[in-house]
């Protein structure tokens, strides 16, 4: 999860009638407080009194307007006051509290200093991965998600290794705590997200006994969309004198804009969005991305596709912003490619679509982006690219919009050349009344008679077709290798439902064989080989590697060849070189909670075939952890002491006490009877070739 770059208005407060009754407001702040609920659109992040890591982190990210949530919320928790946060999901509540949290977070320390409580396990994972990237810039800081369904493992491992942040749900908190691997003790920071849900799923009675044996001295944030007595009860119990912010959500029914989706893999979206462009009816498009490299990248791609486009994003001048504005309002460039921050009050009336390149990260922010189109009565269309794996992100949207997204099919490269011609046809005619066409009488006269000489010659209609296509840019027969997923739909599992042709409803087909977890070389010939910063201690496996390379380098898995998973990071295959755009969108994926950052690797030089190099410092590292050889075993006696003689004796066992065991075998010191019990077994066992098999 990360900020909403849509401000809340509509937003109100009032000590009379205020919802948290049993929580008074403090006197030197009920007047004042009230009046700053109102978001500002001119306070920045860097107005808030973050540290300077975190704001390169969130600047990188394009974000620089914080949400009303976000603005309210984080000067009191940076102070170190308790903040009770009423507001709906998808305002930006993870930034709200988690950007003033990191700055409470000593990375020198390792031990757990933050804990966050979320219901779910989804909303776990999303609310650490939000965390981590934060916190991109602070070297030393380790984030962990724990969830119950899942390994203790990995979970355990990062406790032990001093993750300072915690996000989990109660039920795997506590059983954490209860086998001594999550100490509680030294927890400054404390927050309870979703906390409605939270005891709506029955988890009222752990989030107690969690919170009571947490320090008194802590900083304690509570967000939660509804008001419920049980909430007020758990926020006067363990919060101090906390500031109450409420933030309603924008108004998000906006009935003249029809609203659509198209399932896209990654690699395929640019190519897509600029046959989108070239079909389209609407005077002018406003494109959104994430990123302000993204903005960049893309309004060059299409530019070099022939499509009128400019980029918008915060490294813009306001001067030269507003001349870009004019320029779209004016009809010299028809598509605007920009960030959510650029874009804050952006109102031409002649924008009749808008492409959300990327899923927002928040509901407010879709809400605020397709509101830039259907303006002053007139109709619009916004239409969203979605990963096959990104579905379930539109069910979210459409249950809190109130609205339901349509699925559409892409144009074909046929429907765009059509329609391309279409538009030259058109506007023949209308050059055709103008006049003045007697100075081609010459040129087409010398045509007919080249091609009465011809041996095959071309008629005047062949020659029609022949400059349509030049008009249109058509690629000729290239332009019939479109990828399959242009004209297949997707399932739910994002996978391409195939015909059913030849085979009945009831027949399931012929299967393939069965794939391996392990994985070996798909292509014939070397590939070439990358390393990426994830590996066998963050319990990632095989699948993990192939879902995060595919889903978001949008390459396909006969393309992968073989993995190698070593203690801290891992290899893979590649039949192809990455080119830049891809490694980063691989190197920005996350698995078992960390970045991939894949780098091409350098060798056997740098690396030997088992994965490490002895002048390594992480291999000496790794060898030092894992105490080989007579050290080893020093350590595994050290630990045990003598705890095993002590339970012995306690037992009345001694040594002494046993018979000569003699120097035979394993099997002859247990003695006849043993060997044939299982002689016994072999011979009672049937043959392949019996009737029992």
């Amino acid at each position: 999860m990360a900020f909403a770059d849509c401000v809340c208005i509509c937003v109100y407060f009032s000590a009379r009638w205020r919802v948290w009754t049993s929580i008074p407001p403090r006197p030197e702040e009920s007047t004042t407080f009230g009046r700053s609920l109102m978001s500002d659109n001119s306070v920045t992040f860097a107005d808030l009194n973050l540290p300077e890591t975190i704001l390169q982190a969130i600047t990188e990210m394009g974000y620089e307007v914080p949400t009303a949530i976000q603005q309210q919320a984080i000067p009191h928790l940076v102070e170190g006051r308790d903040v009770v946060g009423v507001a709906q999901t998808g305002t930006g509540k993870t930034a709200a509290f988690a950007l003033p949290m990191l700055g409470h977070v000593d990375p020198d320390v390792r031990e757990v200093q933050a804990l966050v409580l979320a219901p779910t396990r989804e909303l776990a994972m999303q609310g650490a991965e939000a965390i981590e990237t934060f916190a991109s810039k602070t070297g030393g800081l380790d984030v962990v998600a724990v969830y119950g369904g899942t390994s203790y493992g990995p979970q355990l491992g990062a406790l032990k290794n001093g993750a300072q942040v915690v996000v989990g749900t109660p039920g795997r908190v506590m059983d954490l705590i209860e086998r001594g691997a999550l100490k509680l003790e030294t927890v400054r920071y404390f927050v309870l997200d979703e906390a409605d849900e939270m005891l709506r799923m029955g988890f009222a009675e752990d989030v107690e006994t969690i919170a009571a044996g947490l320090p008194e001295e802590r900083i304690s944030a509570l967000f939660s969309a509804t008001m419920p007595a049980t909430i007020r009860n758990v926020a006067q119990t363990h919060l101090k004198d906390p500031v109450e912010v409420t933030v309603s959500r924008q108004a998000s029914t906006v009935d003249t804009i029809t609203q659509t989706f198209a399932v896209v893999p990654m690699r395929h979206k640019i190519g897509a969005l600029a046959r989108v462009l070239a079909t389209t009816n609407a005077d002018a498009a406003l494109v959104f991305v994430r990123t302000r490299a993204t903005a960049e990248e893309l309004s060059l791609e299409l530019t070099a596709r022939g499509v009128m486009t400019a980029a918008l994003s915060g490294d813009v001048q306001q001067k030269d912003r507003e001349k870009l504005v004019e320029r779209l309002r004016s009809g010299t460039i028809d598509v605007l490619v920009a960030t959510d921050v650029a874009a804050r009050g952006l109102d031409v009336e002649r924008i009749g679509l808008v492409v959300n390149f990327d899923v927002p990260r928040e509901i407010d922010t879709y809400v605020h982006r397709i509101g830039r189109t259907g303006r002053a009565g007139r109709e619009g269309t916004a239409l969203t690219f979605v990963t096959p794996k990104e579905r379930t992100r539109l069910r979210r949207i459409e249950k809190v919009t109130g609205a339901r997204m349509t699925e559409v099919d892409l144009p074909t490269p046929a429907q765009v050349s059509s329609l391309r011609a279409q538009r030259v046809i058109d506007q023949a005619i209308e050059r055709f009344g103008v006049g003045r066409l007697h100075v081609y009488d010459e040129v087409l006269a010398t045509f007919k008679e080249a091609q009465g000489e011809s041996e095959s010659p071309l008629s005047t209609e062949d020659l029609v077709l022949a400059l349509l296509a030049l008009a249109v840019r058509d690629p000729g027969p290239q332009a019939n290798d479109e990828p399959e997923f242009l004209t297949a739909k997707f399932d739910d599992g994002g996978r391409e439902r195939g015909s059913r042709a030849g085979r009945e409803r009831g027949e399931r087909g012929e299967r393939g064989e069965r794939r391996r977890e392990s994985r070996k070389p798909t292509f014939e010939g070397t590939g070439t080989t990358y390393r990426i910063e994830v590996g066998r201690r963050d319990g990632v496996s095989p699948g993990h590697i192939v879902g995060a390379i595919t889903g978001e380098g949008g390459i396909a898995g006969s393309q992968l060849g073989k993995i190698d998973i070593f203690p801290s990071f891992s290899l893979v295959e590649l039949q192809h070189e990455l080119d830049e755009s891809t490694r980063r969108r691989i190197g920005r994926a996350r698995v078992a909670g960390r970045t991939l950052n894949i780098s091409e690797d350098r060798g056997p030089g740098h690396r030997p075939a088992g994965g490490f190099n002895d002048d390594d410092p992480e291999f000496r590292k790794y060898r030092a952890d894992r105490k080989f050889g007579d050290d080893r075993r020093k350590l595994k006696s050290s630990a045990r002491g003598d705890h095993g003689t002590d339970r012995r004796a306690s037992r009345g066992f001694r040594h002494d006490d046993r018979a000569d065991r003699g120097f035979g075998g394993r099997s002859e010191r247990r003695g006849g009877r043993f060997n044939d019990r299982f002689a016994d077994r072999g011979a009672r066992r049937p043959s392949r070739d019996s009737d029992r098999w």
